[in-house]
Parts: C-alpha cells; structure tokens; sequence
C-alpha cells in the first residue's frame, strides 16, 4: 500500500508594506540596498569555553525591500554572506522583531534565506521605511 504524502503547500509571498509588528512566517522576495556589519565576534581562543558558544558571531543590519517599501533586515552568522547589495533574496518563515520600538525583519534556524534563482530586476520603494515607524507597546485591561 502506498503511503500519502502530504501536499506541500505553495508559499504565499507577503509584500514588506504588510509587515505587522508581532508577526511571523513570512516568505518575501526583497533586494538588498545595503549592509552594514554591526558585530563580529571571531570563535575560539581567549580562554572562552568551547563548544557552541566558541563559534564565529557576525550579525550585519541589511536594508532589503520591494516595490512597496523598505524595512532593516538583522543577518546572522551565515546569512551575511548572502546579504550583497543589489542581490534578489527570498526570506522563508521570517519574522518581526521589535528592537527600540522600531521593526526589524529577521530569519532564525527555523527560516531560510536564499539567493533568488531568477535574475528578477525589482525597483525597490525607498521612501516607505518601515523600520524607521515606531511603534509603542500598549498594554490592554480585560
């Protein structure tokens, strides 16, 4: 007897304007209009312990958007490497991180970035940044 094997679902691709604070699993295709290394920790050496925390540490803040604006995407570790201006990415299960009221787009173990395999030239909406919104945390009384 063959064995049914659960239809994988098409991703639905979110447009950075849509972009809610609290929000995740968001697939976006966005291009990087800059990145700027903000920490880069090197592993190993120094009398730190080793094992997971001795790894290499980079996180870069990358500007990324679409045709309907942009928001600071947080890099991490490997994904720097992927985040080069003028690159096409796809954002799979991203999520919305608040840092000082403000949103940032980031993709954890759980998510994946990938370099777009088509070359899709996409003009990106520069005068729409989300992440310079900020946002206040208001607390709601049952």
């Amino acid at each position: 007897m063959a064995e049914a094997t659960p239809a994988l679902r098409k991703p639905v691709f979110t447009k950075v304007n849509e972009l809610r604070p609290g929000t995740n699993g968001h697939s976006l295709n966005v291009k990087v209009v800059s990145t700027k290394m903000v920490m880069q920790r090197g592993g190993g050496g120094g009398g730190r312990p080793s094992g997971p925390q001795a790894r290499q540490m980079r996180i870069a803040e990358c500007l990324v958007g679409d045709e309907t604006g942009i928001i600071i995407f947080t890099a991490r570790n490997d994904q720097v490497d992927l985040m080069k201006e003028g690159k096409v990415v796809t954002l799979r299960n991203a999520k919305i991180d608040m840092y000082k009221g403000s949103m940032r787009l980031a993709v954890d173990r759980w998510g994946r970035v990938e370099v777009a395999e088509e070359p899709t030239d996409m003009t990106v909406k520069e005068d729409n940044n989300l992440s310079l919104i900020e946002y206040e945390l208001v607390n709601v009384e049952a």
